[in-house]
């Protein structure tokens, strides 16, 4: 099984993790806040694993140009925009269009990533990202009663508008993360992804802690307050990127992207098998369309 495979696995089920707590948090932080957070207490546990990288392995540390700068710099304001959209839904009644929207990410990684990299997709994979997309959209729509009338007709109001931003920027941001790792031009991955996360995480950080102290000031009090459930998203939050990091330097970031969809799979078996909830028919066939589509797409890459 190559590499990139259970690295993105794990990547999506700690990410789903993280997910949970960053939502707790929305009830005490903003929007920014929550989001940076994830940044903030995520940077030492990115800076301690590329120490043990070069302590434990004797990997060198690589030589950053402007290439890999300028890829750092758009891939980490990208990131912070897409996930402040995502949050900021939260507080919309509709906001579950917004969400199923943001999951347009994968088709959009596709396009950015043939665009910017000249990453190309095999016809067998395009058919296995949008027959994963339809599962999603499903899962979406069953699960907040949300109908594929409604879905289109809401394509101009503001909760899509932001779903399709936020999937635009998190699309935007893996394509660059891939760019930044491979322009160092090495045969090694570990290195390049783990100094590109501990580079981009520096960056968001200092951007983010420079924006709240500006315009939120009280909310950099507010972090530290609930520094437990923050400590709990940095961490579980650093751990998936640095999966989804290494995935990405070692294969085309919409394959990684399309298999992590399986993080729904996980959400799914923990309402079912953990809450005991009801699941609904449609939402099965949805969970089936996810998983051909992911199948599909290890098959037909």
């Amino acid at each position: 099984m190559p590499l990139w495979i259970p690295l993105t696995i794990g990547a999506a089920f700690l990410q789903n993790l993280r997910s949970t707590w960053q939502k707790q948090l929305t009830s005490e932080l903003s929007a920014i806040a929550a989001t940076y957070v994830r940044f903030s207490f995520g940077l030492p546990v990115a800076a301690l694993y590329v120490t043990l990288l070069v302590y434990g392995t004797g990997a060198a540390l690589p030589t950053p140009g402007a290439e890999f700068l300028i890829y750092c710099l758009i891939g980490g304001l990208a990131q912070i925009m897409g996930t402040v959209l995502t949050v900021a839904l939260f507080a919309y009644r509709n906001f579950a269009i917004g969400s199923a929207y943001v999951k347009t990410e994968t088709v959009q990684t596709a396009l950015f990533g043939f665009v910017v990299l000249g990453d190309a997709l095999s016809m067998g994979s395009v058919a296995a990202i949008f027959i994963s997309l339809t599962g999603v959209m499903l899962i979406s729509s069953t699960r907040s009663a949300l109908t594929f009338k409604l879905f289109f007709t809401s394509l101009l109001e503001r909760p899509a508008l932001m779903g399709i931003g936020g999937g635009a920027c998190f699309g935007v941001s893996a394509v660059s993360y891939r760019a930044a790792s491979l322009s160092f031009g090495r045969e090694d991955f570990l290195m390049p992804a783990a100094f590109t996360l501990l580079s981009v995480m520096i960056l968001q950080t200092i951007a983010m802690t420079a924006w709240i102290a500006w315009r939120e000031p009280g909310q950099l009090t507010a972090t530290a307050r609930n520094w437990k459930v923050s400590f709990l998203v940095g961490l579980t939050g650093a751990l998936a990127s640095m999966g989804w990091f290494t995935a990405m330097t070692i294969e085309n970031a919409a394959y990684v992207r399309a298999l992590g969809q399986i993080e729904l799979l996980f959400a799914f078996a923990s309402s079912v098998f953990l809450f005991k909830e009801k699941t609904k028919r449609l939402e099965v066939f949805g969970v089936l369309l996810v998983t051909a589509g992911i199948v599909l797409l290890l098959f037909a890459r």
